[in-house]
């Protein structure tokens, strides 16, 4: 047989130059010249000396109160207010006997003072305690006002305060007023002393008993009532003796308001709506 031959092929085109987007193709990649690192010459890294630790980042903060938080004081009415009976009652134990007697009678709730100045006589004369600093009715402020202010705050307590002294003072000024009027009494009942915080703790104490569980309520009632009566029974100071018990029934009078206002209380639950079968 008689070899053949295929006519020659023609060269393939240069497309070198067409294929440079694609990555990875053919062809070594220039690598770049190494860097030699300089060598360290002999007590070189002594004579910088050491190096510095890095800095901690994990530090763990210190304790401590933080900037700009205020200290809160718990009952900041009967604190002030007890301050304040603290420094008159010492003025009373340590002054000349004719100014503190001035001072009394300025402060004084009687029925003249109340026809002249009533609003003025009404709040100096809660500013003294009768007996000193050191009497009963002082220990009983500091306790009853305290955890009365806990529970409803501290304006709420004044307003309890402030109804049980004025209500007891008008219940049983008034009546001398009269009596007076009438020709019952002579005119020097007009001007008799009449001051202190008795009113307004028994007015507390009574707002205090409608926050307190029934047998602690009771408790303190028939305890604190029960004092109350004998005092009216040994008679020495019969108006005063009435202005505590008049104190007391109008603390009790005001147990709906002082346990509306209750911060302990829970926030009242919205009754659900009766279903069409119930109806």
């Amino acid at each position: 047989m008689e070899r053949t031959t295929s006519p020659a092929s023609p060269p393939l085109p240069d497309v070198a130059g067409l294929l440079d987007g694609i990555p990875g193709q053919r062809g070594v990649r220039p690598v770049p010249p190494h860097v030699e690192r300089p060598r360290e010459r002999p007590g070189e890294r002594l004579a910088q000396g050491p190096a510095e630790p890095p800095a901690r980042t994990d530090a763990v903060p210190r304790k401590g109160r933080p900037a700009g938080v205020r200290v809160r004081v718990p009952v900041p009415f009967t604190l002030a207010y007890a301050a304040v009976l603290a420094v008159t009652s010492y003025v009373a134990a340590h002054a000349d006997p004719a100014l503190v007697y001035a001072l009394y009678q300025g402060s004084s709730t009687d029925v003249a003072h109340l026809l002249q100045t009533p609003a003025l006589v009404l709040a100096a004369s809660a500013l003294w305690v009768a007996g000193g600093f050191a009497s009963f009715f002082t220990l009983a402020f500091v306790v009853v006002l305290a955890v009365l202010e806990r529970r409803i705050g501290g304006a709420r307590t004044a307003v309890v305060f402030l109804l049980g002294h004025v209500l007891a003072t008008l219940a049983t000024e008034v009546p001398v007023g009269l009596a007076v009027l009438v020709g019952r009494l002579p005119d020097s009942s007009l001007h008799r002393l009449d001051y202190g915080i008795s009113f307004g703790v028994a007015g507390s104490v009574g707002a205090l008993a409608g926050l307190l569980r029934p047998w602690l309520r009771g408790l303190l009632l028939v305890g604190f009532g029960g004092m109350l009566l004998q005092d009216l029974i040994a008679y020495t100071d019969p108006l005063t003796n009435w202005g505590h018990l008049i104190a007391l029934a109008t603390g009790v009078a005001l147990w709906p308001w002082v346990r509306r206002w209750d911060l302990r209380a829970g926030p009242a639950r919205p009754r659900q709506a009766a279903s069409p079968s119930a109806a």
